[in-house]
């Protein structure tokens, strides 16, 4: 009945595309509903031609009502611009670069359907990536994202609390485990933060980011994920380490501070025994484990520099008849149904499946973001926008220190949420100009971007 409900949404995407493209106040709409999905991922989302039980990065060829409304949303903005500008800049090239640099490995891939699977996500974000930029720079819809984001945060905040209060130890809320969500929050909590330092309480959406701060905390505390717990200090910390060095604000900026460390030692008071527990009893086999995957990651790099063993077949390759585990000393008595798990670290599972070359495109992709935000940072200088790079700096900073732990970024919803602030990024590199142009700043203002567009819409 599931893929009757999915054939017929799938047909209602090009009447939403023109009914957006006729009435265009509706496509804010559209955005909030998108972000509203995210919320819903897992039961609105469906894998054809499923594989549940394989342990891989994706299970299936996935489409969710999410992906459905991107693309409906995209189609509506390209039909009012022309090819060129529907395309972002550099930061959108080096993904294809990565993506493109992926596909080798399927000639090494032991099962091509499998590979297949991540292949699709990737063109899955591909739209949504496209239809997010396309809303900020058609739009001008960058509050009302940084909002949704908000938004959401909060209401995972809910579920993070509804689920700690139900008995559910380590609380994952609308994520499919706790270490995606602390990685999410602790990427999203930064930014929240910048704009809480720049605008104070001033208004309803500075109070807003506070809320959406202090809820991406608690729920990154409740995961007791030691990673994301280990990177909420230094995440925030970039944010107002720029915010103190910035002349004239720096008393205003302790004023700020002050509040929020005051809460922050209370709350730490209050989690610390459990959190001190959760590192106590940090099972050995866990190190070990980690370490002896990674000699795996380090067996199949060598069998196959250039390619990988095949995207998303790690679970295929880590696993007999293939001898990888072996070589890498895992132990060979776990019993016949046992399947082992995924290495610990985004970083060498990209280059155990796509090879070296797949690896220095995605770092590429990785660095260009972080290196805009800090370009942006004297590029935005003197307007109240420049909060934003500054958030997103301190995020990525933990976002990618954190994958070097985990390999939960190659999960859809934390892709997700990493596509939108890259597309925040690519919006500011483009219209960084037209933005310091302007007679006052985004953030905590009703003010407009000078006129580029026909059409404003936000």
């Amino acid at each position: 009945m599931k893929y009757v409900v999915f054939t017929i949404a799938m047909l209602g995407v090009p009447p939403l595309a023109f009914m957006l493209f006729i009435y265009r106040r509706l496509v804010k709409y559209v955005v909030w509903a998108m972000f509203g999905a995210l919320c819903l991922y897992i039961p609105t989302s469906i894998n054809f031609f499923s594989n549940e039980t394989y342990r891989g990065s994706a299970r299936g060829m996935e489409v969710s009502v999410l992906h459905l409304l991107s693309l409906a949303l995209l189609l509506s903005l390209a039909m009012r611009c022309r090819l060129g500008k529907i395309l972002p800049e550099t930061g959108f090239f080096l993904y294809v670069g990565y993506f493109l640099l992926c596909l080798p490995s399927f000639s090494t891939a032991a099962d091509g359907l499998i590979a297949w699977y991540e292949t699709w996500k990737m063109i899955m974000l591909f739209v949504f990536y496209l239809a997010i930029y396309k809303y900020l720079d058609v739009c001008d819809g960058f509050r009302s994202t940084i909002a949704a984001l908000a938004v959401f945060t909060i209401f995972n905040a809910l579920a993070v609390v509804k689920q700690h209060f139900g008995g559910v130890y380590q609380a994952h809320g609308f994520f499919p485990h706790q270490n995606c969500l602390a990685m999410a929050m602790t990427m999203l909590a930064p930014l929240f933060f910048a704009v809480y330092l720049q605008d104070g309480l001033r208004n309803g959406f500075s109070r807003l980011c506070v809320l959406a701060f202090f809820c991406a905390v608690g729920a990154t505390v409740w995961t007791y994920s030691r990673g994301g717990l280990a990177m909420i200090p230094i995440g925030s910390g970039i944010p107002a380490a720029v915010a103190l060095f910035k002349r004239g604000s720096r008393l205003r900026t302790i004023k700020r501070l002050a509040p929020i460390a005051l809460v922050g030692v209370i709350g730490v008071a209050a989690v610390l025994p459990r959190v001190v527990q959760r590192f106590q009893e940090a099972p050995e086999e866990s190190g070990n484990t980690r370490i002896e995957l990674a000699n795996c990651a380090a067996e199949m790099i060598a069998d196959e520099p250039l390619c990988g063993v095949g995207i998303n077949n790690w679970g295929i390759k880590i696993n007999p008849p293939y001898e990888y585990a072996e070589r890498a000393g895992r132990n060979p008595n776990r019993g016949e149904d046992f399947k082992d798990g995924v290495v610990e670290t985004v970083y060498l599972l990209v280059c155990a499946e796509c090879g070296i070359p797949a690896l220095v495109a995605m770092l590429c992709w990785f660095g260009w973001h972080w290196l805009s935000c800090i370009r942006l940072l004297g590029r935005l200088k003197g307007t109240s926008i420049a909060c934003i790079p500054a958030g997103i700096l301190g995020g990525l900073t933990v976002n990618y220190m954190q994958s070097a732990l985990e390999w939960v970024l190659r999960q859809q919803m934390n892709l997700i949420l990493l596509m939108t602030v890259f597309a925040i990024v690519s919006y500011l590199n483009r219209n960084a100009h037209a933005l310091r142009a302007s007679a006052s700043g985004v953030c905590g203002q009703a003010a407009r971007r000078v006129p580029e567009v026909a059409h404003k819409g936000d």
